[in-house]
């Protein structure tokens, strides 16, 4: 079963760009999914993945935009997870490709995004899209509390992740994490701006849908626990007060009390479930206010105790 962050990423590689965008988003793949040896003197560039719809992806837009001449390996990984592993591999121009990237400049590989890409909204757009599907993940909103990450291998990097997240408004945040750091979002409407950020609009209706319907079920859970609790709370407070009224009812008899007071603890004894906004609006002399019924039970429930205290 395709979990909710495949899905993102299955739609992110369906989405048709044009040149620029291309270059950003292949600029932010290759960054964080390549890697470069020196075979025979030349530059090969080997960019891996396991999700076989990026590899593609990353083939198309060689092929269409730099009309790269690309290879795809596919291996089998054989520890724990025996997942295929997909290689594009570039084994011509491959300096080139990473210049005009600016991956790399004459002779080592930078360490901060372009700034043609930093300052330019639709390219950081193309940019955040890459790096998601090269390092990404997102929670299930269904089952997970909300969460979405990208990794980086490299903390200047991850850090112009987090910047490019906060120019469009998505509060994201640096953590370090074993072999490398992320940038992440824990807000569920800042996720769903993201998704909408980097052109996941059908899974951003998906991520919506699903998030409403769980905060109105968390809402109604919490309405009916509130309410359980309160007719807890109500339940024991009438107990209390039914022993007391029966105590002085079988000890000195309720004549004993003021007028006013055996009023109410009668209608106590004839009411024993409701609450005491309720039990007010019954008392014959009425309504009382709730503030004037606690009023009345506090004398009660004094006289009561002293009637205990009597017998000791």
């Amino acid at each position: 079963m395709a979990s909710f962050a495949g899905d993102v990423k299955k739609e992110l590689t369906q989405i048709t760009v044009d040149f620029e965008h291309g270059k950003s988003e292949l600029a932010a793949i290759i960054r964080m999914n390549g890697s470069v040896s020196m075979v025979n003197k030349a530059v090969i560039l080997n960019i891996q993945t396991e999700n076989a719809a990026i590899a593609r992806r990353i083939y198309s837009l060689l092929k269409e935009h730099f009309h790269t001449v690309s290879e795809l390996v596919v291996r089998r990984k054989m520890k724990l997870k025996k997942n295929n592993v997909y290689v594009v591999r570039v084994s011509h121009n491959a300096l080139s490709l990473l210049k005009e990237l600016e991956i790399m400049d004459e002779v080592f590989i930078t360490a901060n995004i372009s700034p043609k890409i930093m300052n330019s909204e639709q390219r950081s757009r193309s940019y955040l899209r890459g790096a998601f599907l090269a390092g990404g993940s997102v929670n299930n909103p269904e089952k997970s509390a909300y969460h979405l990450e990208i990794y980086s291998a490299d903390q200047e990097h991850n850090q112009d992740i987090v910047t490019m997240m906060t120019s469009f408004g998505l509060k994201g945040k640096a953590i370090p994490r074993r072999n490398g750091y992320i940038a992440y979002i824990k807000e569920a409407e800042k996720i769903a701006d993201f998704l909408a950020v980097i052109g996941a609009y059908n899974a951003r209706l998906r991520f919506e849908d699903i998030r409403i319907m769980r905060d109105m079920r968390n809402s109604v859970n919490r309405i009916v626990n509130c309410e359980s609790a309160n007719l807890s709370k109500t339940v024991s407070a009438a107990s209390k007060q039914i022993a007391n009224i029966e105590l002085i009812q079988n000890v000195v008899g309720l004549g004993e009390l003021p007028d006013k007071l055996q009023e109410v603890a009668q209608v106590r004894l004839d009411n024993p479930e409701v609450s005491l906004k309720e039990l007010g609006e019954l008392v014959p002399s009425g309504p009382v206010s709730k503030s004037g019924m606690n009023h009345r039970f506090r004398k009660i429930n004094t006289y009561a105790d002293k009637l205990r205290a009597s017998r000791m």
